[in-house]
């Protein structure tokens, strides 16, 4: 049974997008995200693809260790293509094998929402890779702080988002562990059906929730013992600020490449 989690895991490297401000690349991030759902022509897919990958490029982190981190996905990923290539039926037919029809509509849009989602991921795997999560939550936070004003509670928000994401590989490893113990002791958690394989979860589960809890208690008492309470005049150790050369060409590559997008698309 491989157990592969890989979000919330930072890759330590030395690279330009790397040193950008959090802020700057959860922002830019999020802009390109909902940018890929404009998406609707090959210009258009190999302008958002030389962005994506441009910035792997320069983040210098390994295109293996980014592809582990959208393996999970991957079923969703074919399920949708799979939709779109049976349910659109617009264009040329293709294929006519009794009830089954496949245009040439079809087989565009399986390939443009799929290639389109698959860059999404990229960009957002990309950021949890180059950027560490407690850098992502004060970025968050700073970005969210407004809405304080207004009664929301960012600064608990963060804290629990940026708790999540720390334990990720903790309660990963945690559940390496429990598999192992496991096995030695003999539970056969290979080769099974789909529904075998559900049942042999269960008994993993209690002791991983278990160890969760344990930690959630640690960590609340160990708060406690701090007297930490967050919230309004929390300072931080690392400061952020906007350097005007890296993070500034940052935005502006992104600006040169929304403009470029919103012509092509006028233009198709």
């Amino acid at each position: 049974m491989a157990l592969r989690v890989s979000i919330g895991q930072y890759y330590s490297a030395t690279s330009p997008i790397h040193s950008l401000d959090p802020r700057v690349k959860l922002v830019l991030t999020v802009v390109f995200m909902v940018s890929c759902f404009f998406v609707g022509n090959l210009p258009t897919l190999v302008l958002a693809g030389a962005i994506v990958g441009l910035a792997i490029a320069l983040a210098h982190v390994p295109l293996g260790r980014l592809l582990a981190q959208i393996r999970p996905i991957v079923l969703f990923l074919v399920v949708t293509s799979v939709i779109n290539l049976f349910f659109v039926q617009t264009g040329d037919l293709l294929v006519a094998v009794g009830p089954i029809r496949i245009f040439t509509g079809g087989v565009e849009a399986a390939l443009l929402y799929t290639l389109r989602f698959f860059l999404l991921l990229l960009a957002g795997s990309l950021l949890m890779l180059t950027t560490q999560p407690v850098a992502l939550t004060d970025g968050a936070e700073k970005l969210l702080a407004p809405l304080e004003r207004l009664g929301a509670p960012v600064s608990q928000v963060t804290l629990i988002l940026s708790i999540a994401l720390r334990f990720v590989p903790t309660l990963s490893q945690e559940a390496k562990n429990i598999v192992a113990a496991q096995t030695a002791r003999g539970a056969d958690l290979e080769n099974k059906g789909a529904l075998a394989y559900v049942r042999a979860c269960v008994p993993l589960l209690v002791p991983l929730f278990a160890s969760a809890l344990r930690h959630a208690e640690n960590l609340g008492r160990a708060m406690d013992a701090r007297c930490y309470t967050g919230g309004e005049g929390r300072t931080h150790y690392h400061v952020m600020r906007l350097d005007a050369r890296h993070d500034g060409l940052a935005i502006g590559v992104m600006a040169l490449y929304l403009v470029a997008l919103i012509a092509l698309t006028i233009l198709s």
